[in-house]
């Protein structure tokens, strides 16, 4: 585990050796990088690629953040602060990994046409609030204030009020009910792999309809039963072979110019 400073924010991150394409893992709303657990490990072990893991500003060990948010923080992780990270560790045209949250990052990021992306999995992305989100929020504050979930946070954040409130509060913000990306991701290009569990307590499968009407690159679909928002974790070996499989047709080398992510890339599978 390593320690960067990006815009004067100390970041926590952990890297993993390799050749090609890296890999960026980005976490869900109350992770951080060591509560992906062996998932990357496993990626990597089977596709051979570099990898970056990392808990965002407010998350895990990096800095606690001191202010509220505001409905644009994933926009403002998207266009600031990933950039920014990315540029410190010399990463181009990488492989974004996003679960959640982490998934509406990356869609954010490469909808924007600034930098280019060789592909992106995304793992129970959001691009609007349904009413089963907010009722999954709810659900979490209970957890938390019956001291369940906080323990579990615990151990894993420096500040675990803060993280699950910085959360909480923004998605019960009457001014987030309106937020909406469907827009800001028309100009995602490159390969996309979307994987939804039936299961999940935060959104539907109107996420992932929304996504594939609204972007303009192939599209392949993992839906899953038996399972909840964490489909990684829940269903593994599934959601790995389906990940490495779209990594390995996905990850070329070559070069990409801002608004291209498909340049030095291949793709194979059912496309939208």
């Amino acid at each position: 585990m390593s320690s960067i400073s990006v815009a004067g924010v100390n970041i926590d991150y952990r890297s993993i050796p390799g050749e090609g394409p890296t890999l960026v893992f980005l976490h869900e709303g109350l992770g951080s990088q060591g509560l992906w657990r062996s998932f990357p490990d496993t990626i990597t072990a089977a596709t051979g690629l570099p990898a970056v893991i990392y808990s965002r500003h407010g998350h895990g060990w990096s800095d606690p953040i001191t202010e509220p948010r505001t409905p644009r923080f994933m926009h403002d992780e998207a266009l600031l602060a990933l950039p920014g990270l990315l540029e410190e560790l010399e990463i181009t045209n990488p492989i974004l990994v996003g679960h959640s949250d982490g998934a509406s990052i990356a869609l954010i990021y490469t909808g924007a046409g600034r930098w280019p992306v060789q592909a992106i999995v995304a793992i129970a992305p959001h691009v609007f609030v349904e009413d089963e989100a907010l009722t999954g929020v709810d659900a979490a504050r209970r957890a938390f204030e019956e001291d369940v979930l906080a323990e579990k946070m615990a151990k894993h954040h420096h500040d675990a009020a803060a993280t699950f409130y910085g959360w909480h509060d923004i998605w019960k913000n009457p001014d987030f009910q309106d937020w909406n990306l469907e827009g800001d991701i028309a100009g995602v290009d490159c390969p996309l792999l979307l994987i939804q569990c039936a299961g999940d307590e935060y959104g539907t499968a109107r996420q992932l309809d929304a996504v594939e009407a609204a972007v303009a690159g192939p599209v392949e679909r993992l839906w899953l039963e038996d399972c909840g928002h964490s489909a990684h974790l829940d269903q593994p070996e599934a959601v790995a072979t389906a990940v490495i499989d779209f990594v390995k047709a996905n990850s070329a080398t070559g070069p990409a110019g801002p608004g291209d992510g498909r340049q030095g890339s291949r793709y194979s599978g059912e496309s939208r």
